[in-house]
């Protein structure tokens, strides 16, 4: 069964984290990350760059999952229900036939701190706009999802196992 799974979080909420784990143990997954995909387009993670590029390759990588029979674990902060949306109209438009919300819900003084120990930071300003575009418009299954996962530092990473047997069918 195609599945992506949407990973939705602040900047230090533990998303990527999330994603290089899952992979690990599951190599069925596949990470599709913006900041990777920047990296390659413009040559640092940083640069914001044009995003109907960025999108065009979201697109190309997402295809290239469904084609090798792999889970997506796309890996941005989706804090807007307007990307949310995007992203999910666009799983569903290539053939995923079910689609995960993973939510990092962090903290927002936690991604703050871990934000200042990054080499490449988000400006504090941009991460408290994320938080309150979040608060006021949180993930939920009206927006396309098959299934929303709530998850927070006081759990276990999991196994891939668990996260896609949580998963209706």
């Amino acid at each position: 069964m195609p599945q992506l799974l949407l990973l939705i979080g602040l900047p230090g909420s533990g998303k990527t984290t999330l994603a290089k784990k899952l992979q690990a143990e599951c190599p069925q997954m596949q990470v599709i990350s913006t900041d990777v995909i920047r990296g390659q387009l413009f040559g640092n993670e940083a640069i914001q760059g044009p995003w109907l590029l960025i999108w065009r390759a979201i697109q190309e990588e997402l295809q290239q999952v469904l084609a090798a029979g792999k889970t997506a674990i796309y890996d941005a902060t989706n804090v807007q229900r307007r990307h949310r949306r995007e992203i999910i109209t666009l799983a569903r438009d290539l053939g995923f036939t079910h689609i995960t919300g993973i939510w990092a819900n962090t903290p927002v003084w936690l991604c703050l701190t871990r934000n200042k120990r990054r080499s490449r930071q988000v400006p504090e300003d941009v991460i408290w706009r994320m938080h309150r575009q979040l608060r006021d418009a949180p993930p939920s299954l009206e927006e396309g999802l098959d299934c929303l996962i709530r998850f927070s530092e006081s759990q276990e990473y999991g196994n891939c196992t668990r996260i896609v047997s949580e998963n209706p069918t």
